[in-house]
């Protein structure tokens, strides 16, 4: 199926739906406004688990001018999560190294993380044009998933146990051929900064939107021929060289606010900026322009009922560290096994409030830290001087070089209210980073007092009987799993424990080494609720263990650590979970 068998005009059912019912049902469980990455993300992972979804776009085609620029190890996750990942790599470049570098190419700091935490290289460059449109292809594998081009929400409301969207319908030249509503369980607005969504639910935007203005320009045949980043602090006009998959380079300049917008049309301008990183401007070949301007905002909610914010609906921020793209597909990774829980019965609707709570202030805090870079990229000459001299000083310490080099400046996403529990109290919705004063004592000792709860698991590669040397995630599954290192989950697991285990298809898996994997799968193999051996093949998971107080971690559908205890205290800590998920159990009425 091509990119575009989703589009009205091609024959398909996205041209024959009229978006009336005709029983009482919803025309769909998830109506997605928007199809950007965040928007096709969403409802890519709601069809790969088995339920509708409808996205709405008022344009006729998907944008075609590139916007991000950087792919995150967890947005992979992500992606491979919703099977598309191998159809996104071509268009990506692993391993995208940044310099930030002053107004003399001196180098001040270097991000290169050589980390494969979560089983691919921290950064990737990539081409979104190219990525959106396999987004968009993949939902044609899902029989009850469809793409409306050209349908330009205008109005929403919620009627009880569903929300009815009205839409125009828009002929190629904008004009409006009609009204059209579709109902469904729940809306997402992913429609972009200008959310009609976030309008009509009345929240604010909170944050400030610099009045520096970039202009953008893409070139093919990259005249420099480097697959690396470079951030410019050049006092006299700050930049950004990139190199992106395909032969592309991309260049963004700053514009000084003496300089209209209208300047960055001039092509003898154009070729001014160029002149100082390629020998000849003119025999450039420009593929787009564009000239934008940084905002840093967030929705004061991501929620309203039945209705929901993701992306740069509910946040936007500046482009330094790549994170826009990123950030929101955190966002539809979150919401959707949330919904997913939800529309299977599986969790009560309390549990969508825990969206808000777990995404709102990553976004915040990621939006803070683009916006200290945008002031590092800015300064003037005298700001400039202070901040090489600094720079200088921090690389003869290893300690702070490193901050740069793995970039751990980067808050990395830390659920501490929500879908957690406490490590050592093992309390339900909320989690401390550390332990105080030794509070898991007399019991165990923790080699470094961080809780991994609220944090994202680490996929290291490992064997099981069925599946030699392969990712974690293929093993633990896209669902809940409880795991042990070097033990039998179910050991301290009672009937009825195993009763919620089999309910709502918790994976239980042991983790051992490699050498071990044999004996254990024989000594599992009569397990009440089938168990999965997985051999440690690097040592990963065992030191992981080793430095972390517990030996049992109950895995979120989004792979976050939702509990971390004592083998012993599995009862009480998947009950903790239950209650944090609001997860139903039998008799429940949802």
């Amino acid at each position: 199926m091509n990119a575009h068998d989703n589009e009205p005009g091609n024959g398909t059912r996205a041209d024959t739906s009229t978006g009336t019912s005709t029983d009482d049902a919803p025309d769909t469980d998830v109506l997605v406004i928007g199809a950007g990455p965040v928007g096709l993300t969403l409802a890519n992972l709601l069809g790969a688990r088995g339920h509708a979804a409808l996205v709405l776009e008022a344009r006729h085609e998907l944008i075609d001018y590139p916007r991000g620029v950087g792919l995150d190890d967890e947005s992979i996750r992500t992606l491979a999560t919703a099977g598309l990942w191998e159809r996104v790599r071509p268009f990506t470049v692993p391993h995208h190294v940044v310099r930030l570098v002053n107004g003399r190419g001196q180098v001040l700091a270097t991000n290169d993380p050589r980390t494969r935490e979560f089983g691919y290289p921290r950064k990737h460059g990539f081409i979104q044009p190219l990525v959106d449109r396999e987004l968009a292809a993949g939902l044609g594998r899902f029989p009850k998933t469809v793409l409306h081009h050209g349908h330009r929400v205008v109005g929403i409301e919620e009627q009880g146990d569903r929300v009815l969207v009205s839409a125009e319908r828009l002929d190629p030249d904008g004009g409006v051929e009609g009204t059209v509503s579709f109902t469904a369980r729940y809306v997402v607005g992913c429609e972009g900064g200008s959310s009609f969504t976030r309008k009509w639910m009345g929240v604010g935007f909170e944050g400030r939107s610099p009045s520096t203005r970039w202009v953008v320009v893409d070139v093919e045949n990259d005249p420099i021929g480097t697959p690396s980043v470079y951030l410019g602090a050049d006092p006299r006009r700050p930049y950004v060289s990139i190199g992106l998959p395909q032969g592309v380079r991309r260049w963004e300049f700053m514009l000084h606010d003496d300089e209209p917008t209208e300047l960055a049309e001039d092509p003898v301008f154009m070729r001014g900026l160029l002149a100082r990183h390629v020998p000849d401007p003119a025999a450039l070949t420009i593929i787009n322009q564009r000239t934008f301007t940084h905002h840093g905002r967030v929705a004061t909610d991501f929620r309203k009922g039945r209705v929901f914010l993701a992306g740069d609906a509910a946040h936007l921020m500046p482009v330094w560290l790549g994170q826009g793209w990123n950030s929101g597909i955190r966002d539809a990774t979150n919401l959707a096994w949330k919904l997913t829980a939800v529309l299977r019965g599986d969790a009560r609707d309390s549990l969508l409030d825990t969206y808000t709570a777990e995404r709102r202030k990553h976004a915040s805090d990621m939006i803070d830290v683009n916006m200290a870079a945008g002031t590092v990229m800015k300064m003037g000459p005298l700001g400039g001087r202070l901040r090489d001299v600094s720079a200088a000083a921090l690389n003869l310490v290893p300690k702070w070089k490193s901050y740069f080099t793995e970039l751990r400046f980067k808050p990395m996403p830390r659920y501490a209210t929500g879908v957690v529990v406490d490590q050592a109290t093992l309390a339900p919705g909320r989690a401390d980073a550390g332990f105080k004063r030794g509070r898991l004592a007399p019991f165990v000792d923790s080699a470094n007092g961080i809780s991994p709860v609220g944090l994202q698991f680490i996929q290291p590669r490992v064997s099981t009987a069925d599946a030699p040397d392969v990712l974690l995630d293929e093993v633990t599954g896209d669902w809940w799993a409880l795991a042990t290192w070097g033990t039998d989950p179910t050991a301290y697991l009672s009937p009825a424990d195993l009763d919620l285990i089999r309910r709502h298809r918790v994976r239980l898996v042991s983790f051992v080494p490699e050498p071990q994997r044999a004996w254990a799968e024989r000594r599992f193999a009569d397990s009440a609720v089938p168990v999965t051996v997985a051999g440690d093949l690097t040592g990963a998971l065992k030191d992981w263990f080793d430095v972390r107080a517990c030996g049992l971690v109950v895995l979120r559908p989004d792979r976050f650590v939702a509990a971390a205890s004592l083998a012993a205290q599995a009862p009480r800590a998947l009950a903790a979970v239950v209650s944090a998920a609001a997860l139903t159990r039998e008799g429940d009425r949802g």
